[in-house]
């Protein structure tokens, strides 16, 4: 349970802080002087706050400051932290770190919303995260001293959507901004739900823990909402059944306002808009770094997202973006060289913090160092190599379409428009997102071998020939499938994966007894909830056996399929229990019955295609 939670919230953070506090145990007691204080907010709610001021009083220091939900211990003026700020290197550069306990969260006062929604044109008393940031680098610049005037503001996940809520209406000494996996609209595409799909499994964990109430500020919540462990999620949730059943007395029972939040809004409505801080995201000009992570399986969309956004309401902008081969804030850890079966063949950790991370605030904060990256920064999965773009997407691209046929194949002539494949989708036993037995999500899956999917009747794939050169795809992929049910509603999932030849060598370090050769490795897969198809706000049932067109737009890649591979998709209507079951009738699933869920037969017509941005060579 314990180790769901830490994924959530950058776990790497923490691996990087005991590796790091291992070799330097007393760097910060010995470097900083620690002070522990209240800073009240306009409305009077006083956030915890935690500084740590260079005890070196020769120069005049920049703030870096980080904003989270998840505890700015230790508390208290003597005891100090391991290791502070986003990385080993800013540490030692030496700014005045801060951290602050957000409104609601451990030992700040106030409430909680978990994305508070952001407020335009506020009264004088109205507040919202970008309040609460203004109001605390204020009292930052009157109270502390020997500071040079400027701010930077980091954070990954949630401390990365605070982080870009400090862009919006921001203090003037706010000089550099690094939000990282910023999360960013939970209906469309981040932790809670994907098209309108609900993520099941680490919703169902992460909210027990982070939805655990208190009735005053505390240094630890004392427990969580209810008692739960499992050594197979996948059985577990399985028997669990219809989503209604997370609100038994066993679970949690209409006890947590968020969860009772997340099953009253099943649809892309006020609720979720007003948490979309996309809409706020205009004319930014303060000097911004994004960071996102290929195989980031929270916040993928939120990185990506948070940049096309800012790119798109202001052409003269100071904007970068920077994706890493990285799960979820593994940017931050002392090494990255290798994720599942994938060898990158450096540290691309390391890389992103000595020479991108820490020179953005040395050089906007300080006046220090150079920093001329370019506008995207690109790892390229597959080639294994870091490329750079004036533009992100880049604009020399093709578009290229694959078309399924009745032979398993993926071809560039189109097929005919009434021959289709079909399988029984059961929602009793769905497909299950990963192969093995599981107690919490298996954090590899997003580059996991789907040999054991493939096989499956429920399961469709197409796959082309062998590859006569490289072909490096650089942006969304685009699935434009005609599909036809016997039911009112469906789930619909595709996956785009590398297929690696027979002679294909193991990667370093491999288990033993693993083979690579033959390995169906995912790229790209993406749900979407086929009555949200025209619209999340409005759902719309399908006419029983009518051809119609479902279009799903996958978060974007960079990766090369290499010469002698083939490229495979597979198609199909669960991912069991990553995101929730679908009674496959139109209706509201959180108040759907056991006798609700019904087989159906599923049909891809041979017209349907995927379409890939192919960069031009």
């Amino acid at each position: 349970m314990r180790k769901t939670i830490l994924c959530f919230f950058a776990i790497s953070i923490f691996f990087v802080q005991m590796v790091f506090s291992q070799s330097t145990p007393n760097f910060v007691k010995d470097n900083f002087i620690k002070i522990d204080t209240n800073i009240k907010m306009r409305d009077g709610i006083q956030l915890y706050t935690v500084i740590y001021v260079p005890k070196e009083m020769n120069e005049k220091y920049p703030f870096l400051l980080e904003r989270t939900p998840y505890s700015c211990g230790p508390y208290g003026d003597t005891s100090y932290s391991k290791s502070i700020g986003p990385n080993p290197k800013l540490m030692k550069e030496k700014y005045i770190f801060v951290c602050q306990d957000v409104r609601g969260r451990y030992m700040s006062e106030g409430i909680n919303l978990e994305m508070t929604p952001h407020i335009k044109n506020k009264t004088k008393k109205q507040v919202d995260e970008s309040s609460d940031t203004y109001d605390t680098v204020d009292w930052l610049l009157k109270n502390i001293k020997n500071n040079n005037g400027r701010v930077g503001i980091y954070g990954i996940s949630y401390p990365g959507f605070y982080a870009t809520a400090s862009l919006i209406d921001a203090h003037p000494a706010i000089k550099a901004v690094s939000p990282q996996a910023p999360v960013t609209d939970e209906f469309e595409g981040d932790d809670a739900n994907h098209n309108g799909a609900f993520f099941l499994m680490d919703n169902f964990d992460f909210i027990n823990y982070y939805g655990a109430e208190r009735t005053t500020p505390v240094k630890e919540y004392s427990k969580s909402v209810f008692n739960f462990f499992t050594k197979d999620a996948y059985s577990f949730f399985n028997n669990l059944g219809s989503l209604k059943n997370t609100q038994s007395l066993t679970y949690y029972n209409n006890k947590c306002s968020i969860w009772n939040e997340y099953l009253q809004h099943d649809t892309y409505d006020d609720y979720w808009k007003k948490r979309n801080i996309r809409n706020h995201l205009q004319n930014i000009k303060t000097p911004t770094l994004i960071v996102g992570g290929w195989f980031d399986a929270e916040n993928l969309f939120g990185a990506l997202k948070t940049y096309e956004t800012i790119e798109s309401g202001e052409t003269n902008n100071n904007c970068k973006i920077v994706m890493g081969p990285w799960t979820h804030g593994a940017w931050a850890s002392t090494e990255w060289k290798q994720y599942a079966s994938h060898d990158f063949k450096s540290n691309t950790s390391k890389t992103f913090q000595d020479s991108i991370e820490t020179s953005f605030f040395n050089y906007y904060l300080k006046d220090k160092d150079s920093f001329n990256i370019s506008e995207a920064t690109i790892f390229e999965t597959g080639s294994n190599k870091w490329t750079n773009y004036n533009q992100w997407p880049p604009l020399n691209i093709s578009n290229f379409s694959f078309y399924l046929n009745e032979k398993n194949e993926l071809t560039k002539i189109s097929g005919n428009k009434n021959t289709a494949d079909e399988y029984i989708s059961d929602p009793n036993k769905p497909v299950p997102y990963t192969n093995g037995i599981y107690a919490s999500r298996n954090n590899d899956y997003m580059a996991e071998d789907q040999r054991f999917a493939y096989t499956r009747p429920d399961v469709l794939y197409y796959q082309s020939g062998i590859l006569e050169k490289d072909i490096t795809v650089v942006g969304s992929i685009t699935a434009n499938l005609n599909v036809s049910i016997t039911g009112t509603d469906a789930d619909f999932i595709v996956k785009v994966i590398d297929v690696l030849p027979d002679n294909e060598p193991n990667f370093r370090n491999a288990p033993k007894g693993f083979q690579m050769a033959g390995y169906q490795r995912l790229v790209r897969a993406e749900v979407m909830r086929g009555k949200f198809r025209n619209s999340l706000e409005i759902p719309e049932a399908f006419i029983p056996e009518n051809m119609t067109p479902v279009k799903i737009n996958l978060n974007d890649v960079a990766h090369t399929f290499k010469k002698g591979h083939r490229i495979m998709v597979q198609i199909q209507s669960s991912w069991f229990p990553l995101i929730d079951k679908n009674p496959q009738q139109f209706m509201r699933i959180p108040e759907a019955n056991p006798e609700d869920f019904k087989k159906i037969m599923v049909k891809i017509f041979h017209s349907s295609n995927i379409n890939f941005p192919v960069l031009q060579q």
